[in-house]
C-alpha cells in the first residue's frame, strides 16, 4: 500500500509510485529508460533502483532482474512497484551497496546504474536524500568503484549501460572501462540546464 506523501510518475503509460525518501526518476533514469533494449532470456541487475522504475521495466521483457539499494525505503518502494505491475516472481529487490551482497560467480547480462553524479563536500552528503545525487567532490565517489568491479559481474557477452554527467567527467569514465576491457562509447545525451547527461554503454 503506498504511503499517504508517495509521488506518481510516468513512463510510456506507466506509472509508478515514488516514496518521499527516494530518488524521483528525472531526465537522466527517462534517458536510460528510453534507450533500454532488452532479449527475454536476458539476466539483469539494477545498481541502485530507487524507486524500481528501470527494473520493473527490465522485468516486463527480460527472464530475471535484481534490483539492489542501499536506502530501505527505496527496496520497499520497488518491491511495491513490482507487485502492481505483476513482476515479483520475476525480481529480487534487496538492500546493499554496489555490488557488496553478491557472491563470487554470480553474473549478469546487462547491468544498470543511473549513478549519483553531482560534485558535493562531505557536509552535503548526510541523509538518504543526499545520497540519492551526490557524487562526492568529483561526482565519481561511486562511478569509479563501479567501473573498477562490474566486470566481475558480468557475462562474457554481457553489457552495461551508466547514465552520468559532464559534471563527473564523462571522458574519464570511457578511459577507465577501456583499460578495463571494455568497448565503451556514449549511447544517447540530454543537454540539461548547465550539463549534458550522458547514457555509457560499454560491452566486452
Amino acid at each position: 500500500m503506498a504511503r499517504s506523501n508517495t509521488k506518481v510518475v510516468f513512463f510510456e503509460g506507466k506509472s509508478f509510485n515514488v516514496f518521499e525518501d527516494v530518488y524521483e526518476p528525472s531526465e537522466d533514469t527517462l534517458l536510460l529508460a528510453e534507450n533500454l533494449v532488452l532479449g527475454c532470456d536476458e539476466i539483469v541487475l539494477d545498481v541502485g533502483t530507487g524507486c524500481g522504475i528501470l527494473a520493473v521495466i527490465s522485468a516486463l521483457k527480460a527472464r530475471r532482474v535484481l534490483a539492489i539499494d542501499i536506502n530501505p525505503s527505496a527496496v520497499r518502494c520497488t518491491t511495491l512497484n513490482a507487485e502492481a505491475y505483476r513482476v515479483s516472481e520475476k525480481m529480487d529487490v534487496v538492500r546493499g551497496d554496489l555490488f557488496g551482497p553478491f557472491k563470487e560467480g554470480e553474473v549478469f547480462d546487462l547491468i544498470l546504474f543511473n549513478a549519483p553524479y553531482v560534485p558535493t563536500e562531505e557536509e552535503e552528503e548526510k541523509g538518504w536524500a543526499a545520497r540519492m545525487w551526490s557524487g562526492g567532490k568529483t561526482g565519481r565517489k561511486l562511478i569509479d568503484p563501479f567501473v573498477a568491479y562490474a566486470g566481475q559481474y558480468l557475462k562474457e557477452d554481457g553489457r552495461i549501460l551508466l547514465v552520468q554527467s559532464t559534471l563527473s567527467d564523462v571522458e574519464q569514465t570511457l578511459m577507465k572501462l577501456k583499460k578495463q576491457g571494455f568497448a565503451a562509447r556514449i549511447l544517447a545525451e540530454k543537454k540539461v540546464f548547465f550539463e549534458t547527461i550522458s547514457l555509457i554503454e560499454a560491452r566486452r
